[in-house]
């Protein structure tokens, strides 16, 4: 029986969430399995992969082929590398206490870089906030200018219509004085030509 280490579609509609599962090459995707090896989780930033690495080295070393996102898996889990020491052990190249040093070894600079992408990731999402709390500190500051712009320029509107107002009024009072002055002086004009 030919099997197949592949993935296992679960979740809802646009969230997807697979099993890392051996099965038989003739069962449907979401069908029967052998065995269930793990998770794996794509809508997290970096991606979360749970993977019984021991089980799926004992079903490489048995013959099952994984497919392509399957292996991508399995490699960045380092489940490869210990299928390939542990041929190494078999061939007598290497002790398996040789074979556990390099695989951990290599866990911890995975573990290393893993920490350091989401450092990143943290890092730049941080950057961002601040990047835009400083935009919108901009933006306040130039409405706020803008405000103040417009309160003197209706401040100074006002002074204006008051001294038009003031100017209009003294125009008035000017007016009607001279009014009662050009009524005042013709009487006085024809008692001068009276007498």
């Amino acid at each position: 029986m030919p099997v197949k280490i592949r993935l296992q579609r679960h979740g809802k509609k646009g969230k997807p969430f697979f099993w890392i599962v051996a099965a038989d090459v003739r069962a449907k995707r979401d069908g029967k399995y052998l065995e269930k090896l793990g998770t794996y989780n794509p809508n997290t930033n970096p991606a979360t992969i749970d993977l019984n690495v021991d089980g799926a080295v004992k079903w490489l070393q048995n013959g099952a082929q994984p497919t392509d996102t399957a292996r991508a898996i399995l490699s960045y889990k380092g489940a490869l590398l210990k299928n390939h020491l542990t041929i190494g052990v078999k061939k007598g190249a290497l002790t398996q206490e040789q074979v556990e040093e390099k695989f951990n070894a290599w866990l911890e600079e995975k573990a290393g870089l893993i920490e350091a992408k989401k450092d990143g990731l943290a890092k730049a999402k941080a950057d961002a906030k601040a990047q835009a709390l400083k935009a919108e500190q901009e933006v306040n500051a130039k409405r706020e200018a803008e405000a103040k712009q417009a309160a003197a320029e209706a401040e100074a509107a006002e002074t204006t219509e008051e001294v038009a107002d003031v100017v209009e009024e003294t125009a008035d009072e000017v007016v009607a004085e001279a009014e009662i002055a050009s009524e005042e002086a013709p009487v006085e004009d024809s008692e001068n030509q009276e007498a």
